[in-house]
């Protein structure tokens, strides 16, 4: 494929600006006059101006401009960057074919081993996200970040498209976690479909009270989805939906940190900014700018090789009086992360999915003759 015909370049005025060595911009490769050359980059830029997945929408086509705008003043941190930005995906006549140029730019990207950073667009793209993985053949793990959980049988596409992923066929879907979800905009008949799923969800008063303890879920993401209306109003909003209560804008960069350091992780997207609803300094637009560079920094402290046979794991071993006999854990020497070990009969099918993230105070508990019940969920999802 030829992967610059997919894109129309970043506005010539973003470009032309006259930014200081230190800035965000002078690291970073992009297409402006010519498009960038790919060799070596480690991590895409790829805005997206598709909305029709929503009804409210009245400026969402220039939202990747203003957060570009945003993100190119920000100073340069402390990774060696070979990021290129790749302008903004160019909109199907359909929002099916915008889906599916979605679904083939990701599979080029990732095959070249290349991290598809996207953001802008309604929050519904991430369909075209998990598409991309389709022809992998593998089972992946999709982690959401939203005030609502997005499973209704009717309505616009941003209120159905999580439904369209686990009912997608073939199904490559081997878990999916929901973070920061609020009770009183959630039917909770949908929370009892998660469950029935073994599908994990933690809602906002829940990740507040325990934060540190939601990293080793979104530790065990191939994909993330982040849709901005997880985070207040006062900190973003510009949100299509936004709402009076949410995650701060702090909480929203720590989640991009974590999501960073997740060697496992491939690909990542923030979903959902209309700048007609923005303040006069395009708050959201600098929140999300944050939020990527959070991310970058996050993925450039990437420490651990997941080969856990190697000497950079400590490996410990609980006693118990219950089946299972015994519990394995690991520990990593680099980053102090803790892995749970789960049996499986079939590793080929499962590969590094018996090999779960996990927290010391699981270890803890184990310690304690208790079961974690992060065993346990795995353990159902990989009979």
């Amino acid at each position: 494929m030829t992967i610059q015909s997919y894109f129309d370049p970043v506005a010539e005025f973003l470009w032309q600006k006259k930014y200081p060595d230190s800035s965000f911009f002078k690291q970073i490769h992009f297409y402006g006059e010519e498009f960038p050359d790919l060799k070596g980059v480690q991590i895409a830029l790829v805005g997206l101006k598709e909305n029709r997945g929503a009804l409210k929408v009245e400026s969402a086509n220039r939202g990747s401009t203003e957060i570009r705008e945003k993100l190119y003043e920000l100073k340069r941190g402390l990774g060696s960057y070979r990021v290129a930005d790749l302008g903004d995906l160019i909109s199907g006549e359909t929002i099916q074919e915008t889906y599916s140029k979605m679904q083939e730019v990701g599979e080029y990207l990732m095959k070249n081993q290349i991290l598809p950073v996207y953001f802008g667009g309604s929050h519904d793209m991430d369909y075209g996200q998990y598409l991309s993985y389709e022809k992998m053949k593998k089972l992946v793990s999709l982690l959401t970040v939203d005030a609502k959980i997005d499973m209704e049988e009717e309505g616009p596409k941003v209120d159905q498209h999580t439904q369209d992923i686990i009912l997608h066929q073939p199904n490559f879907l081997f878990s999916y976690s929901h973070l920061g979800y609020q009770s009183f905009l959630v039917d909770p008949t949908l929370i009892n479909v998660l469950e029935k799923l073994y599908f994990e969800h933690v809602r906002l008063g829940a990740l507040r009270s325990e934060f540190k303890e939601v990293e080793p879920l979104i530790r065990n993401a191939d994909l993330m989805s982040f849709d901005i209306s997880a985070i207040q109003s006062a900190d973003a909003p510009g949100a299509l939906d936004a709402q009076p209560f949410g995650l701060t804008g702090e909480e929203a960069c720590q989640i991009c940190w974590f999501a960073g350091t997740n060697e496992k992780l491939s690909s990542i997207g923030i979903y959902g900014y209309e700048p007609y609803y923005d303040d006069a300094p395009n708050k959201t637009a600098k929140v999300i700018a944050v939020m990527i560079w959070y991310f970058l920094e996050g993925f450039y402290s990437r420490k651990d090789s997941l080969s856990f046979k190697s000497s950079d794991y400590i490996k410990y071993t609980v006693s118990l009086d219950t089946k299972p006999n015994n519990l394995v854990f690991y520990k990593s020497k680099r980053s102090g992360k803790w892995w749970l070990e789960i049996p499986v009969s079939d590793t080929e099918k499962f590969d590094r999915m018996s090999i779960v993230p996990c927290s010391y105070a699981d270890y803890q508990l184990a310690q304690k003759g208790e079961i974690p019940e992060r065993w346990i969920n795995a353990q159902i999802k990989l009979l």
